[in-house]
């Protein structure tokens, strides 16, 4: 059972969700094989505050 795992931010629409499941899936089976059921996706949808990026919380504005 293969997991793939997704950590982005809020946002995307459940209709984005589905087409990113659909497509990492595609993705998987075309490039490893296997059976579509076996395939599970994960999306973590973490908040801005909660992840940061060389040592700045990405909720921080950004230096030009």
């Amino acid at each position: 059972m293969p997991l793939i795992r997704v950590s982005m931010f809020p946002g995307r629409t459940e209709e984005q969700k589905r087409e990113l499941v659909a497509e990492l899936t595609e993705a998987f089976l075309r490039t490893c094989g296997g059976k579509r059921e076996g395939v599970w996706v994960v999306i973590d949808e973490v908040p801005r505050e909660h992840w940061a990026v060389g040592g700045r919380l990405s909720s921080e504005p950004r230096d030009s």
